[in-house]
């Protein structure tokens, strides 16, 4: 087998009073087999139209996209029993319990009873089961919607800001679950814009930006790119800390306030360099009698990250 995933090209334009509207304006995206790929954009980036597009649920303005080595929307009937989606929120019959519910979808569907089970566990919602679904929290309601993609037990699985709107807890236990999910040899495609979540639960990443891709990898190869940083703190309070920053600055290594500066009445500084070159930071305050007392890298972030590949070239740039 390919990708779980192939796009090429996929554009989507539609027409308002103020003319065209380009929603997607030309997107590439390979998903690999297996793990969790985070879908990552903006609202407004593009993100439900792309999966509404590999779904079948829209016809794209132009390009291609292949489900599974199956061409989309054309063989997608060959291959719809393999793939489960969670696009928009799933109607349940609020005054059915959630096995209820699922056992009356698998009934429509063909689906043995005994995946009822199943997929409750899966979910962990087997001691719920026998509440009404109006009872369950937003969180339980998702999961629930989760279980009903479950029932076909399909081999690839795409769920759309399946942690919107839910608080902590919830997101908790909706990242367990698309952890777990994926460890059993799935492809999880997950979109969201919770990047702290998507950081702890993504294996491969694609980040959309006005309708087009502009970076794809791995978790790890986004944080380890872009540049290096170190935290700075010098002794002798907030003047000794204004004094670093200007000797710095006369050195080449211009520096910003650390963000919990406000919290800290010293103060800390972040200086943009390699922890290899930190010593060169150590010997241009030390000539000026500034004594450093914590000097220590920064990782890079998700976000740091995501910024970066979806900031606007400045004015003028190439």
């Amino acid at each position: 087998m390919g990708a779980a995933i192939t796009v090429e090209g996929l554009r989507k334009e539609y027409s308002s009073r103020h003319g065209k509207v380009v929603a997607l304006g030309g997107l590439d995206l390979t998903v690999p087999v297996g793990g969790v790929f985070g879908f990552l954009g903006a609202n407004g980036a593009g993100k439900t139209t792309a999966i509404r597009a590999i779904v079948g649920h829209l016809r794209p303005s132009g390009g291609t996209v292949s489900v599974l080595d199956h061409e989309v929307p054309g063989q997608l009937a060959k291959v719809i029993d393999r793939v489960g989606a969670l696009v928009e929120q799933p109607a349940f019959f609020p005054s059915f319990t959630g096995e209820r519910n699922l056992e009356l979808l698998a009934r429509s569907r063909g689906f043995p009873l005994r995946r009822v089970d199943e997929v409750l566990h899966t979910v962990n919602l087997s001691e719920r089961a026998d509440s009404r679904f109006s009872t369950y929290s937003l969180g339980m309601r998702q999961r629930l919607g989760v279980a009903a993609v479950l029932l076909k037990d399909p081999e690839l699985l795409i769920l759309d800001e399946p942690a919107n709107g839910l608080d902590p807890p919830g997101i908790l236990e909706m990242r367990t679950l698309l952890r777990r999910l994926g460890a059993e040899g799935r492809t999880v495609f997950v979109s969201s814009h919770i990047l702290s979540e998507v950081e702890q639960t993504a294996d491969r990443l694609g980040i959309i930006a006005h309708g087009r891709a502009v970076a794809t990898g791995t978790v790890r190869e986004f944080l380890a790119g872009g540049v290096s940083r170190v935290r700075v703190r010098v002794a002798g309070g907030a003047d000794a800390t204004d004094a670093a920053r200007q000797v710095l600055q006369a050195a080449g290594y211009p520096s910003t306030s650390a963000p919990d500066a406000h919290d800290d009445p010293d103060g800390a500084l972040v200086v943009e360099l390699a922890i290899e070159r930190a010593d060169e930071v150590t010997r241009a305050l030390a000539q000026h009698d500034l004594w450093v007392r914590e000097l220590s890298p920064i990782e890079r972030t998700l976000e740091d990250a995501f910024l970066a590949a979806t900031a606007e070239p400045e004015a003028g740039g190439q």
